[in-house]
């Protein structure tokens, strides 16, 4: 199990996104439904937690890995550099189940996005920013 910034930033879990379905006056994007799906499909999103970004790989095919840097795992119990698990779009949001991650607990999260910075929200309240890439 890791640690709670730790696994705030595992569960990201995590996303550079693309097709926003709905703006805000302020220039956000609500990403939704097949817009927030193709957004992260084949994409890794970079968390951004505790001074550090976890890279979170999301296959189209609805799996997901990802590992943390040396010094982040360090923070970590047992073997916690890296994680596979599942995701999937439900009520507009990305759900997502590590194997290990996160006690093995599936969270969901919406995303915002402003310019290239993504805002989610999870769905016990924990909030953060990521970015998308390639």
């Amino acid at each position: 199990m890791l640690k709670p910034a730790i696994m705030t930033a595992a569960a990201f879990a995590t996303l550079a996104l693309a097709a926003p379905l709905t703006e805000s006056q302020a220039g956000e994007a609500a990403l939704s439904g097949d817009g927030l799906r193709k957004a992260v499909s084949d994409k890794t999103v970079y968390l951004h937690i505790s001074g550090f970004e976890l890279p979170i790989q999301y296959s189209s095919r609805g799996t997901m890995k990802g590992s943390i840097g040396t010094v982040a795992a360090a923070f970590s119990r047992g073997d916690g550099s890296s994680d596979r698990g599942k995701w999937w779009i439900a009520d507009d949001q990305i759900c997502q189940k590590w194997s290990s991650w996160m006690e093995g607990r599936t969270y969901c999260y919406s995303f915002r996005l402003t310019g290239k910075t993504v805002h989610w929200v999870r769905n016990d309240g924990r909030a953060g920013t990521a970015r998308i890439g390639g």
